[in-house]
């Protein structure tokens, strides 16, 4: 292994309707896919370690999937693994509440640390902490901003509302 390579993520800086997205990854997965909210030139000649990846988020925004196939590698600590591994179970275009969470990882009691865990969350949209919402159905916190939770629960809804006018 080049030891100038050793612990160097592959970057790549894509478009999104909801701005610009950073991927890093290496061969073993991807580590993390982050909203940036200061402007970046997007990556030209995407590393082929995030080729797949790149091609899932793009084929998602443009409707063409809702499934990702590439490895994921994020990193945390055995308790946010447990946590992201939850999020992953809640289905496309559903909701799930915080509460919820923390009776499906066996405790109650933690929902705020699955909370705190949702809200670490690496790798966005993929390991859908989007799809959690309060109890009382209200848009609470999000990493990337409300706006963007908004925006992808509608993206993924399964009713498409048409305009009036």
């Amino acid at each position: 292994m080049d030891p100038l390579k050793l612990n160097k993520l592959d970057e790549a800086i894509i478009s999104s309707p909801l701005g610009a997205i950073q991927v890093l990854g290496d061969e073993n997965g991807v580590q993390s896919i982050l909203f940036l909210e200061d402007a970046k030139p997007f990556t030209e000649d995407i590393p082929k370690s995030l080729s797949i990846a790149v091609q899932e988020l793009t084929d998602y925004f443009t409707k063409k999937t809702k499934d990702f196939t590439f490895k994921l590698n994020p990193q945390g600590t055995e308790f946010q693994q447990k946590v992201w591994q939850q999020l992953c179970t809640i289905p496309f275009s559903k909701t799930s509440s915080y509460l919820d969470m923390a009776k499906a990882l066996g405790d109650p009691k933690v929902i705020r640390a699955a909370a705190s865990a949702n809200g670490k969350n690496p790798i966005s949209i993929v390991i859908p902490c989007h799809r959690v919402i309060g109890s009382d159905g209200s848009m609470t916190g999000y990493t990337g901003g409300i706006w963007r939770k908004e925006w992808l629960l509608n993206h993924e809804s399964a009713v498409t509302q048409g305009t009036l006018f």
